[in-house]
């Protein structure tokens, strides 16, 4: 029987029930488990785990509540909520279950960490009042708003609410769902980032062999990188320039003036490549049909960008 406190619902109680079912490989409720939205003490009691209800906090008899005193808080004093202290227990087993695929299941830890520090302490934040006001996750807000207005007849209907905190759950298990599969391609392409540039003859040319997500891995390891170069599925091989900062619209290194806008033969003669395709306007990317001539266009921009004198922006 796995019980959390009846009336109200909040993000923080739904989250640590997709958590927990996830963890646990439960269905919705049928017959693999039962859930109680309860405050009677006796059946409080009698749950095989329970959370946010109960004032106590024991993980070894899977009670996870957190509004007694003494309740456990993070390294940093920030106290948890429950949806917190049910994924410091079961966290990386959910993750686990959700990855899927073989071969991903060493990702379990590193996922687990991830979501715990992006969502998790936020959703603690959000459920103790601690910080800023308002609801930077947005689903906090609208697991609220799924709780029965005040004037409804479903207010103390046991079974309409019981039935809106199931629904709230789903809500928050697909959330959950989606970021866990981000942060494993975000965690997936750190790793592929940095393989390729250990590959590379120039480390200020990266080369991929697909289109990834790659300026992060770059920033996050301060890599000397100031083309990338990957073929898209039209046939081309891009040359996208590196930013200076994240959310730049600039670039370290913005591809030749000379060669702006250009297009085709009148490129191809601007720059030599063969078949160089076009290069924006604005200088942050161009083409070339073959990975060959993708790389000659990033080799000459940095001999055309660094021989003029200019200093890459870092």
């Amino acid at each position: 029987m796995l019980v959390t406190h009846s009336g109200t619902f909040h993000l923080d109680d739904a989250f640590a029930y997709a958590v927990l079912r996830l963890a646990l490989g439960l269905g919705a409720e049928a017959g693999d488990h039962t859930l109680v939205r309860t405050r009677d003490e006796a059946a409080i009691a009698r749950a095989d785990i329970a959370w946010d209800v109960g004032a106590v906090y024991d993980p070894t008899a899977d009670r996870f509540d957190h509004h007694q005193r003494g309740a456990p808080v993070r390294d940093d004093s920030q106290p948890y909520s429950a949806a917190g202290l049910v994924w410091r227990q079961h966290g990386e087993a959910a993750v686990r279950a959700m990855l899927g695929p073989p071969g991903t299941g060493h990702l379990a830890a590193a996922v687990a960490a991830e979501i715990d520090r992006e969502v998790v302490r936020r959703i603690d934040a959000i459920d103790n009042g601690v910080g800023e006001p308002g609801d930077p996750l947005g689903l906090a807000s609208l697991v609220e708003d799924c709780n029965p207005p005040w004037d409804s007849p479903a207010v103390g209907d046991r079974a309409a609410e019981d039935a809106a905190f199931l629904r709230v759950s789903d809500l928050a298990g697909g959330f959950l769902r989606r970021r866990v599969e981000a942060v494993r391609a975000r965690l997936a392409a750190d790793a592929a980032v940095l393989a390729a540039h250990a590959r590379s003859a120039d480390p200020c040319v990266l080369e991929l062999d697909r289109k990834l997500p790659w300026e992060g891995p770059v920033f996050a390891h301060a890599l000397p990188v100031l083309y990338a170069v990957y073929p898209v599925p039209n046939g081309n091989w891009m040359v996208d320039a590196m930013p200076p900062k994240p959310g730049s619209f600039a670039q370290r290194l913005p591809l030749p003036e000379a060669w702006a806008g250009l297009r085709g033969g009148d490129l191809a003669a601007a720059c030599g490549v063969p078949d160089a395709e076009f290069i924006r306007a604005c200088r942050f990317v161009g083409a070339a049909r073959s990975r060959e001539g993708a790389m000659a266009m990033a080799r000459r921009a940095i001999e055309t960008g660094l021989g003029a004198g200019a200093a890459p922006r870092r």
